[in-house]
């Protein structure tokens, strides 16, 4: 069955809409996350702004469903602008039983479509210790990213974490994620890995993920196609 996991990165003032358009579409699952925009501060600061909180909105959607819901964007949200938000898809490949894909697809019957394997973007995932967002960012740049959103988290690995007055503390992460052009993937990550690898003080790890619809970024696909 065609399946995606939809993600949308939005100002959290406008959740509300993103929320009534997930809702239209009929999907069953919403997970919402709370983040931050990475852009420079010399920019923001030229401007008169803040750095921008950011509500990335997840959800599984089938190929209709997530086609509906990017169309939404761009008509409700204007999100093909640059500076409204990213929607994006990532092809599921696989789930955890029929159960599973029941509850997903809310009980719709199973087709033989699958998700389109096309991928001229990639989405890059991120995971560093916490309180190194400039130093991972300015990583990202050099490799050719244009910005990203920062998301908060905690480490749960398999090493026992550290205690304080007999209470474990989790070590404290961030993440960021950032989508580009599949071929500029190679030498953001290399940049990450040079720059704030696992052996420097920013621990980075990153890993990608093919993105099979994407919007918000016209602005760098205009740019680059104009050479």
């Amino acid at each position: 069955m065609e399946l995606y996991y939809l993600l949308m990165v939005t100002d959290r003032d406008r959740r509300d809409v993103v929320e009534d358009i997930f809702r239209g579409a009929g999907v069953s699952i919403l997970l919402t996350m709370f983040g931050r925009g990475t852009a420079r501060d010399e920019h923001l600061s030229l401007h008169g702004l803040q750095a921008t909180e950011k509500a990335v909105m997840c959800t599984v959607a089938d190929g209709e469903q997530a086609r509906q819901i990017v169309r939404a964007a761009k008509l409700r949200m204007f999100i093909d602008i640059p500076g409204n938000g990213i929607a994006m898809s990532v092809p599921v490949k696989s789930v955890g039983g029929g159960k599973t894909l029941a509850y997903l697809t809310d009980n719709k019957p199973v087709n033989g479509a699958k998700p389109r394997m096309e991928f001229a973007h990639e989405l890059i995932f991120v995971i560093f210790n916490e309180g190194f967002s400039d130093d991972v960012m300015a990583a990202a740049r050099l490799g050719g990213a244009t910005g990203g959103t920062l998301l908060s988290a905690k480490g749960t690995g398999l090493v026992p974490a550290e205690k304080f007055l007999g209470i474990s503390l989790a070590n404290e992460k961030e993440v960021l994620l950032t989508v580009d052009r599949a071929e500029n993937k190679a030498s953001i990550m290399r940049a990450i890995m040079e720059k704030a690898g696992p052996e420097t003080k920013c621990g980075a790890i990153c890993f990608s993920l093919p993105v099979s619809q994407v919007a918000g970024l016209r602005r760098v696909v205009d740019d680059e196609d104009r050479g």
